[in-house]
């Protein structure tokens, strides 16, 4: 066993998370998770196992080893079609129920972070987290005003963790999926580091918080907690509490609740996306709080910033004309912004894959009205663009060119997007709400 590691730590170096997960049996930091989530092949019983052991591994290492077993959680294509119900099954727990640090570990953080103990900075101060993810763990809190909050804290030696994992190559290399390449690897790893670690400042994430907050301030319908500036730091984030319905139960619901949430969902990204130049990277199921009764319909509270990423403004441009090109069904304006955007040449095997993926990935709008976002075209994306990675794996540096290191984390939001709103199963008219959207935009 590592100096330092034993069942019940959070393994921070690099040689004891290698031997966790070899221990709880992912050998090669996530062979075996990798070869279920990229293959398939076993049976049953065995796969049963494997996504067992993944999460356990995954969960008690937190840190990006943990980001992985949420993916494939829920993000569709990642696990082969047939074990899907039982991935999400196994790996649920993963994404909002981490094992969480000791009520005396999260009080030493707050103490540090803040300066004094939980009941001098809080009325009210529960010492067992209600939700554990990847970086931190979140506790209930009441404020001496009477205001109810949620106290994300940090889990101690998690950047020690964090900084592990990106050491570790396999790890990395599965976190990344095809969305990286091995043309301009050093820039783009580059790029996917300074996301990840950069969500390791919870400083950060309440500025990008307050920035999101203040661009929808107007919405009844989209909803972003209130950042407490004097009770939050870099390990310690404190925000108003919301409270609503997880995916799983929203997906239950009746389709016109569903629709409504739909609609929302892509208000958000693209208003984000299109309109500011700004997007949020991570669209993990926790973090949308669906809400019905009262509220206006369509209600969800959006937590998390801590992965967020601001457009060049050259970028955005293209960004908008490509989304322009597509409500118009305009296709080639449509590939001759795709080319600009990704700066990938006309000529050359890349052209024509690039093509078919981006178009597919734009159906919802080049469908030109209501549009039904399922599973089975999720899957078709993922393979398209493990199709798309493996022939450049395959190329060669004269007729293929990499991602720009800047879009690194757009393929990230949009296989994850799409697969929350296949969960919801529901048609929707995105044709429509995007116009709108676009309508906001100056030429």
């Amino acid at each position: 066993m590592p100096p330092g590691d034993d069942d019940s730590s959070l393994p921070t170096s690099r040689l004891g998370r290698l031997w966790r997960l070899g221990k709880l049996g992912t050998r090669a930091g996530v062979g075996r998770l990798a070869a279920a989530v990229g293959a398939g092949g076993g049976d049953g019983a065995a796969e049963a196992a494997i996504a067992r052991s993944a999460a356990d591994a995954l969960g008690s290492m937190r840190g990006l080893a943990l980001k992985l077993g949420q993916m494939a959680s829920y993000v569709d294509g990642l696990v082969p079609e047939e074990h899907r119900a039982l991935y999400e099954t196994t790996l649920r727990g993963l994404r909002d129920a981490a094992p969480a640090m000791s009520p005396d570990a999260a009080a030493r953080v707050l103490e540090a972070e803040l300066g004094a103990p939980p009941g001098a900075l809080f009325a009210e101060f529960s010492p067992e987290p209600f939700a554990a993810a990847s970086i931190g763990q979140v506790h209930r809190a009441r404020l001496a005003d009477g205001r109810a909050v949620a106290v994300k804290i940090q889990y101690d030696g998690v950047d020690r963790a964090v900084t592990a994992d990106l050491a570790n190559a396999s790890l990395f290399g599965a976190l990344l999926g095809p969305i990286g390449s091995k043309f301009g690897a050093k820039e783009q790893l580059a790029e996917a580091r300074a996301r990840f670690l950069e969500e390791l400042d919870y400083a950060n994430e309440a500025r990008a918080q307050e920035r999101f907050r203040a661009r929808f301030a107007g919405d009844a319908a989209i909803r972003v907690p209130a950042v407490v500036a004097d009770r939050s730091s870099r390990r310690v984030l404190t925000s108003e509490l919301a409270a609503g319905l997880r995916l799983e139960d929203a997906a239950a619901r009746a389709p016109e609740e569903r629709v409504a949430w739909a609609r929302s969902l892509w208000r958000f990204v693209f208003d984000s996306l299109v309109v500011d130049g700004d997007f949020n990277a991570d669209p993990h199921p926790g973090n949308y709080l669906f809400v019905d009764g009262d509220a206006a319909p369509g209600t969800i509270w959006f937590l998390d910033y801590g992965c967020t990423r601001p457009l060049p403004r050259e970028r955005l441009r293209w960004d908008r004309i490509l989304h322009r090109a597509a409500l118009a069904g305009d296709e080639r304006a449509f590939y001759e912004a795709a080319h600009e955007l990704l700066s990938v040449p006309r000529g050359g095997p890349q052209g024509p894959l690039l093509r078919a993926y981006i178009r597919l990935a734009f159906e919802p709008l080049f469908a030109g009205g209501p549009h039904h976002v399922t599973h089975a075209y999720c899957r078709r994306l993922m393979d398209d663009m493990r199709t798309y990675a493996g022939a450049m794996l395959r190329g060669s540096r004269k007729d293929w060119v990499p991602m720009p290191p800047e879009l690194l984390f757009f393929n990230r939001l949009q296989l994850g997007f799409y697969s929350i709103l296949a969960r919801l199963d529901v048609t929707v008219d995105y044709h429509a709400l995007e116009t709108k959207l676009i309508e906001r935009v100056p030429r």
